[in-house]
């Protein structure tokens, strides 16, 4: 079986995107964990698909796996790349497109400058501070979802924050039943902060989409930041916006394709 792929990042958070408007997505899990191995297939944090909706008043379905082939409902940084994906196949030539996902439908939008900015819908908070112990350490986290769950929690500095060790236990706690992202926050001013991100199924990434709005409504309702944030991630600055209450999160930044190419499966 032959497919062709687009490969795509988005502040380093990097992705396989198919094109599945005129034939069925059918890759198996197996399938899916081969093409993300960075040794044996094309590598990637996410592969996405772009296929016709499901449901009437949108233009498209999104989906998303994660590298271990697991489904998951949303990506933030995916979402921009979808935007970019879909315009330069002459797809639409929509600048505003409604996207259906597993975590409800998001609003992305191309900008004058070339980036995208996407409506990521209305937070959940659960819990702003839910203490947590893990291998005997007790950790102040919030409890959100950005479509998908997330565990934040404020560090005193990033670069040393336990992200490769802590993260996958977060991931796998018992608290979190479909598991979680874990986001390390560290506060650079009110209207600025650097972060990394733990993705349950994909490991520490360069950028999380998600993790950044989460971690951007964790600081304001806790009346660390104020809005907009400039949310540094180790690939790249996101610009992340909320107004509190039931308002949208608005999440802006860079997509750009890398290559083209065909992987024979």
């Amino acid at each position: 079986m032959k497919l062709e792929f687009t490969k795509m990042e988005g502040a380093g958070n990097d992705f396989i995107v198919f094109d599945c408007t005129e034939k069925k997505f059918q890759l198996k899990k197996e399938q899916i964990q081969r093409l993300a191995n960075r040794h044996f297939g094309i590598g990637c944090d996410q592969l996405l698909v772009v296929e016709r909706p499901a449901q009437p008043g949108v233009d498209f379905r999104y989906r998303i796996f994660n590298a271990d082939g697991g489904e998951v409902e949303q990506c933030g940084n995916g979402a921009r790349c979808f935007v970019k994906f879909v315009h330069a196949r002459g797809l639409t030539a929509k600048r505003e497109i409604r996207v259906q996902t597993l975590g409800g439908v998001i609003v992305p939008r191309l900008e004058d400058d070339g980036e995208v900015s996407v409506d990521m819908g209305s937070p959940r908070i659960e819990n702003l501070h839910e203490k947590l112990s893990i291998e005997g350490k007790s950790l102040d986290l919030s409890i959100l979802s950005m479509g998908n769950p997330h565990a934040v929690q404020v560090v005193a500095d990033v670069a040393s924050a336990p992200v490769g060790t802590q993260g996958p236990l977060l991931e796998h706690h018992r608290r979190f039943p479909n598991r979680v992202n874990a986001g390390y926050l560290q506060v650079r001013g009110r209207d600025r902060i650097a972060l990394r991100v733990w993705e349950r199924g994909a490991g520490e990434t360069l950028a999380c989409g998600t993790g950044a709005c989460a971690a951007a409504v964790a600081g304001i309702a806790r009346g660390l930041l104020d809005s907009p944030v400039a949310v540094e991630a180790r690939g790249g600055t996101l610009t992340v916006s909320w107004a509190g209450g039931d308002n949208a999160v608005w999440m802006k930044g860079p997509a750009k394709s890398v290559f083209e190419g065909r992987i024979e499966l």
